[in-house]
């Protein structure tokens, strides 16, 4: 009997999502009845160069946003030239290209911000003026929110640009994904973190996804990368995100947290110069019929009451 064909896996070539794929690659590989050292066998890495990832001098908002880090292997996932995709979910624009889904979602990572300095060990704590490195309008707009005096000086690249840049004292902080560290080894370089709940993270941050073919989401091999805690959550985030409409142009933050079934959650968004913040909380008990449906529907209820207070205001201006 043949087995089944390889898995073709599609990521963005930066340290980071090699790492993170690395990781889905070892579990899906073991699904598909590989050993260790046998993934490249059972699931190819393919390594694609994004346009996000080319450009690295401007604000994602200035050269078309999040998709530009998804747009090349979403392609090659339709031409057939990759079979999956692994994303951080953070990086997933609210609507995909018709013929794709987001079918796995792993155990999440930390989702919180981590703050990094050399001068002090709090974002509370940096000096008058300080300058804060960040390319995420939504960190942006929740630090000016809590510390208005800060200068914020615009910093992209991956996570060791981003270090060094602090190093060379281009900052005096910056503001980093924790997971995304912790992945990389990185995770002890933190001072300190933003709370969740006082200040809510990307939707999704913290969680990788699997993305394929819509006719491919049942594989098989998927039920071995999934968690049903993180699914609810995540699909809780993006729901807000979808009733935000959320791009590189608004400052969004959603956090769900699950215990039980109950599923809580806290939904902010953000005026660009941190002045004004639309919050509203919100839980839901789950019973089981569809527990990923009404979680989304917890957060597009709750984004949309946002979204009908904040209105324009929460749109950063051409």
């Amino acid at each position: 009997m043949s087995r089944q064909p390889p898995i073709r896996i599609g990521a963005r070539g930066s340290k980071l999502s090699l790492a993170q794929s690395g990781l889905m690659q070892a579990r899906i590989a073991a699904a598909l009845g590989g050993s260790p050292g046998e993934e490249e066998a059972y699931a190819p890495l393919i390594p694609i160069v994004t346009t996000g990832d080319r450009i690295q001098d401007r604000r994602l908002m200035e050269i078309g946003g999040k998709g530009l880090f998804t747009k090349e292997i979403e392609e090659a996932l339709l031409d057939g030239r990759i079979d999956c995709a692994i994303h951080s979910l953070k990086d997933m624009p609210a609507e995909l290209p018709p013929g794709l889904i987001l079918a796995a979602t792993p155990e999440r990572e930390d989702p919180r911000d981590a703050f990094i300095s050399n001068i002090c060990d709090r974002l509370e704590d940096l000096p008058h003026g300080a300058r804060l490195g960040t390319a995420s309008l939504r960190r942006q707009a929740q630090a000016l929110h809590v510390r208005p005096d800060l200068e914020i000086v615009m910093l992209r690249g991956n996570v060791d640009t981003r270090l060094a840049k602090l190093e060379r004292g281009e900052a005096d902080a910056i503001l980093l994904a924790q997971s995304g560290l912790n992945r990389l080894g990185l995770g002890h370089l933190p001072k300190s973190w933003l709370d969740p709940i006082a200040c809510p993270p990307a939707p999704g941050q913290g969680a990788l996804v699997i993305e394929t073919r819509l006719e491919d989401v049942n594989a098989g091999w998927l039920d071995a990368v999934r968690c049903r805690p993180t699914t609810i959550c995540v699909a809780a985030e993006r729901g807000a995100l979808y009733a935000l409409e959320g791009s590189c142009r608004t400052a969004i933050g959603a956090y769900a947290i699950l215990d039980g079934q109950r599923l809580s959650m806290i939904v902010e968004a953000l005026t660009p110069d941190g002045v004004q913040r639309f919050r509203r909380e919100g839980d839901v008990t789950l019973d089981g019929s569809d527990d990923v449906a009404a979680a989304r529907q917890l957060g597009l209820s709750l984004g949309a009451a946002v979204r009908a207070e904040g209105g324009d205001a929460l749109i950063l201006p051409d």
